[in-house]
C-alpha cells in the first residue's frame, strides 16, 4: 500500500493476567485449568493488531487471514502472559508478522500471523451480500 508508513520493524505487545476463564478447561479447549491455545492466539493477533491499527489510513483495518504457531508451554493461573508481535514483510495490503508468547518463567508459544489490509466500507458491503444470500435460501 503506497503512502502507508507501514514497514518492517514496526512492533506492540499485550499482556493478561491469566484467569480461571482465560484456562483451557473453562473455553472447551481441553480440561487442564491452564492457559487456554485460543486464548494465546486471541492474544498474538492483538498485538499484531496493535502494532499496525494507529498507522492505517482512515476506512482501513486489517483482518486475520493466516496463522500458524506453536503453544510448547503451561501456564497456570495467576501468571502474567505477554504476546509480542513484528512486522517482518509488507507486501502490498498483506502483512507478514513474527509473533511469540512469553510467561513470568518462559516462552510458550510463537510463530508467524499475517493479516491483509481491507477498505472496511467494501469489506462491510461484501459481508452484507452474504448475509443476504444465506437468508434468501433459508
Amino acid at each position: 500500500m503506497s503512502g502507508t508508513p507501514l514497514a518492517p520493524g514496526l512492533a506492540a505487545s499485550t499482556e493478561i493476567l491469566v484467569g480461571t476463564r482465560d484456562t483451557a478447561h473453562h473455553v472447551g479447549s481441553g480440561k487442564i485449568k491452564v492457559l487456554a491455545t485460543p486464548v494465546m492466539v486471541m492474544l498474538l493477533e492483538e498485538a499484531a493488531l496493535n502494532a499496525v491499527e494507529g498507522l492505517l489510513p482512515a476506512g482501513r483495518q486489517t483482518v486475520g487471514t493466516r496463522l500458524d504457531v506453536s503453544h510448547v508451554a503451561a501456564t497456570p493461573v495467576g501468571m502474567r502472559v505477554t504476546a509480542h508481535a513484528e512486522v517482518i514483510e509488507v507486501d502490498g495490503r498483506k502483512l507478514k508478522f513474527r509473533v511469540w508468547a512469553e510467561d513470568d518463567v518462559e516462552r510458550i508459544g510463537e510463530g508467524i500471523h499475517e493479516r491483509i489490509v481491507v477498505d472496511v466500507e467494501r469489506f462491510d458491503k461484501r459481508t452484507r451480500a452474504k448475509t443476504a444470500q444465506i437468508k434468501g435460501i433459508r
